[in-house]
């Protein structure tokens, strides 16, 4: 497993690699390992992201999970920059009740990269899992240019 980290407006973040993928994103992140080309394509994208100059990222990932929960992430990861979709629109999407997607939001182990702060609740902004909970989802959003969900 490798990993590096990078300073960002939402606080240093860790990627960590493991057999030529991304397996996860964490806060206050370690350095360990060498830098692969997997983990410095990522710091560049994280970098163009909150630059503002990326929209979709393109890495390998590899997000440990069930089925469900991948069915969720990548739904998640279909939800373009500066667009939201709530908890039950991924729910009616996929044919299941509202509540398991909030929890596979929850349990998301690349945040950023597989963009669950763009979930929404339904006249509420729900939850985030990363480091400062729902002020960062805000800063995530409003970055993006999200501000008609956040007036």
């Amino acid at each position: 497993m490798n990993a590096a980290h990078l300073n960002t407006p939402v606080g240093v973040l860790g990627v960590i690699e493991q057999d030529g993928a991304i397996t996860q994103l964490v806060w206050d992140g370690w350095t360990e390992g060498e830098l692969t080309p997997v983990l410095q394509d990522a710091l560049d994208q994280l970098t163009a992201y909150f630059a503002g100059r990326l929209d979709r990222f393109d890495l390998p990932l590899a997000p440990k999970g069930t089925e469900f929960q991948q069915q969720v992430y990548a739904a998640m990861s279909a939800i373009p920059r500066g667009e939201t979709r709530t908890y039950g629109e991924i729910a009616a999407e996929l044919g299941v009740p509202a509540q398991p997607v909030g929890q596979a939001c929850g349990s998301n182990p690349i945040p950023v990269i597989i963009p669950c702060h763009r979930v929404v609740g339904t006249g509420h902004l729900g939850g985030f899992s990363g480091d400062g909970g729902v002020e960062t989802k805000v800063k995530l959003l409003q970055a993006e240019g999200a501000y008609s969900l956040l007036l």
